[in-house]
């Protein structure tokens, strides 16, 4: 494989990511198509525009690198590479359906199975996270491009975590008393790990449910922000394995959260 340059790369695909925000804003407003997958989720008409759109785009830029995305993944096939890209096209795909605003577009470049490489856009909030590298990480917003660096913009002090349900498990309720949290708010799609890059929150753990398409694109962001994504146990998370599903995950804004 030919040497990426990933800031280049990056910068080609943020016009894709707006352009694939509009579709699925107006497949949505019009009214989402919803067949049910074999594995009993939902599949919208708009997942599949936007997966379209950003397998075209990608394939062009990198036609050597295979493409990994939810909508036509079949998990289960091994996944034999190490330098691979993942997409999920709609992240939050219910919450879509319900015409509710957190449902993102996310894409990743994984390269020796760690993400190199991430963008995330939340098209009905306008706002689209990008990273290429430690320190290279950034949110797009109102037309301004504004540095992430995980600097807390919560009141100091205080620990302010995110969950993916309004039902917290024991284990998590037991990791939220030895991290001190303040408060937690729910939050279902990718955007909370770039809530998270931002400084607007400091925490957020959960067990071993999703696949690795709904985080590497947000693990890229949060490291390259200066933040940690690791397992609970926190250890390096690594992409790449045999069922693409991800164990249990912490993602922290920095290692002291109070300040």
């Amino acid at each position: 494989m030919n040497k990426i340059d990933l800031k280049k790369t990056t910068y080609k695909l943020i016009d894709t990511f707006l352009k694939a925000g509009k579709l699925a804003k107006k497949i949505a407003h019009r009214g989402v198509k919803v067949t049910i997958k074999s594995d009993n989720t939902p599949v919208t008409d708009g997942d599949l525009a936007v997966d379209q759109l950003l397998r075209e785009k990608i394939e062009k830029l990198t036609p050597d690198i295979p493409i990994i995305s939810e909508e036509t993944v079949n998990t289960s096939e091994e996944n034999k590479y190490k330098n691979f890209w993942l997409i999920d096209p709609i992240d939050g795909t219910k919450d879509y359906i319900k015409k509710k605003d957190e449902y993102t577009i996310n894409a990743a470049l994984i390269i020796n199975l760690e993400p190199s490489l991430g963008i995330i856009y939340a098209p009905e909030k306008g706002r689209l996270f990008y990273s290429y590298g430690s320190g290279n990480a950034f949110e797009f917003r109102n037309n301004k491009t504004i540095p992430l660096n995980c600097l807390k913009k919560t009141e100091k002090g205080k620990v302010f975590a995110l969950h993916n349900s309004s039902i917290l498990t024991p284990d998590i309720v037991h990791a939220h008393e030895e991290n001190n949290v303040f408060s937690c708010t729910k939050m279902s799609s990718s955007l909370k790990f770039c809530i998270i890059a931002a400084g607007e929150a400091d925490l957020y753990i959960a067990g071993a449910r999703a696949y690795e398409w709904d985080i590497a694109a947000g693990h890229a962001i949060v490291e390259h922000a200066g933040g940690y994504f690791t397992t609970t146990g926190r250890k390096k998370l690594l992409y790449g394995k045999k069922n693409y599903k991800n164990p249990g995950i912490m993602v922290r804004r920095a290692d002291n959260l109070l300040i």
